[in-house]
């Protein structure tokens, strides 16, 4: 009965306010959480998002990033072999029990990584690219203060609990963005269930099985990854990530009181986000939405497109219309580019921006010649 009333104060709440009340009902059992639509890095929901928890293997989530953005620079190549040092395979806690002196490819031991959260895998991924665990992380520091993670210190590359190895529920979303945006191919692995990785050492081979720590990856449709987490200072902490509907979530769960926990509630934000929100695609890249004067040019004026379609979140369940202004220079100097900024269209809901995007030059323009000129001033004489 109790629960009946309060379920009709909420909707009676909504009704007279127009607000959307069921967030304030999402209940989280976790020290902290957060609900983030991944393409325009919104906000659903959020539960003491800042307060400062050591993260445990969520940490691999920049870990990752940093040995993605390697690959995406050459500084490393998939095919390459790395060798366990003595330190990399000290490590305890979640592994794939590597030897010293043991190699392995990078592919495997970034499958390692993301599949099985292995803690050898990454410090000696660590090593790698950055000579000594030490360098990786200040590399991963740095790239923590690019994003924006105001409240992260990293101490280690893989999550072991350390003094003053903290992050945030807002901080993991951040860096976990920048992942599965820049490097979708990280879901190659991240959404692999079961997989095997073979030890090749003075022993011989022998085959090691890894299991997706993700139990969400099995049981959440739509799920994508991305990173589970739990020591005894941490708990258990996961940052999750699914796609439906053309929306992709992250939903950071820390210090659950139990594995099923962090999965429940990373399940229950993402079952509010998917109902209560849509992504609305906007014109498409190319459309063209005005001219501009392009001044000394071979061609006086050129046409303004969209340089890349734009996604906005909306909420579901309303009749939504999008707005848009677009806001087009005055005029461009030639010489002029392909894809030279020439304005911007604004996209607001409710008179609320919800999303802004490039207009640009489709063409390069020439500046003009005095034989261009001459033609142009005679060919307006002759109109006349």
């Amino acid at each position: 009965m109790k629960k009946n009333v309060f379920i009709l104060c909420v909707l009676v709440l909504a009704l007279f306010t127009g607000r959307d009340v069921y967030a304030e009902t999402v209940s989280i059992n976790a020290k902290s959480s957060l609900l983030m639509e991944a393409e325009t890095g919104k906000i659903l929901h959020e539960h003491k998002a800042h307060e400062k928890l050591p993260p445990a293997s969520v940490t691999k989530v920049m870990t990752m990033l940093l040995i993605y953005e390697a690959l995406e620079h050459e500084r490393i190549a998939w095919d390459q072999i790395v060798t366990t040092s003595a330190h990399a395979a000290s490590m305890g806690g979640s592994q794939i029990f590597l030897e010293p002196e043991e190699q392995q490819s990078v592919r495997d031991l970034v499958k390692a990584i993301v599949i099985a959260s292995a803690n050898d895998a990454a410090v000696a991924m660590a090593e790698f690219v950055a000579g000594s665990e030490e360098a990786f992380v200040r590399q991963m520091n740095k790239k923590a203060e690019e994003l924006g993670m105001e409240n992260t210190q990293f101490h280690n590359a893989c999550g072991l609990d350390a003094e003053g190895h903290i992050t945030t529920a807002y901080d993991i979303a951040l860096m976990s963005r920048e992942l599965i945006t820049k490097y979708p191919e990280v879901f190659e692995f991240s959404k692999i269930r079961l997989d095997k990785i073979i030890h090749k050492t003075k022993k011989g081979e022998e085959e090691f099985g890894l299991t997706n720590t993700n139990r969400l990856i099995r049981s959440y449709p739509g799920a994508t990854g991305l990173k589970t987490g739990s020591t005894s200072q941490a708990m258990y902490c996961i940052s999750a990530t699914a796609e439906k509907d053309g929306m992709g979530l992250i939903a950071v769960v820390m210090a659950a009181p139990d594995p099923a926990t962090r999965f429940d509630s990373a399940m229950k934000l993402f079952d509010y986000g998917y109902a209560h929100y849509a992504i609305s695609a906007q014109e498409p890249e190319g459309t063209v939405m005005g001219e501009i004067t392009i001044y000394k040019g071979k061609d006086e004026r050129s046409e303004v497109v969209i340089k890349d379609q734009q996604h906005v979140l909306v909420p579901k369940g309303k009749n939504i219309v999008i707005d848009s202004e677009v806001r087009i220079d005055d005029s461009l100097n030639a010489p002029v580019l392909k894809d030279s900024k020439a304005g911007e269209i604004v996209y607001s809901h409710e008179g609320e921006e919800v999303g802004r995007g490039d207009l640009v030059i489709p063409e390069d323009i020439e500046k003009a010649e005095v034989q261009d000129i001459m033609k142009r001033v005679f060919g307006r004489w002759l109109r006349k």
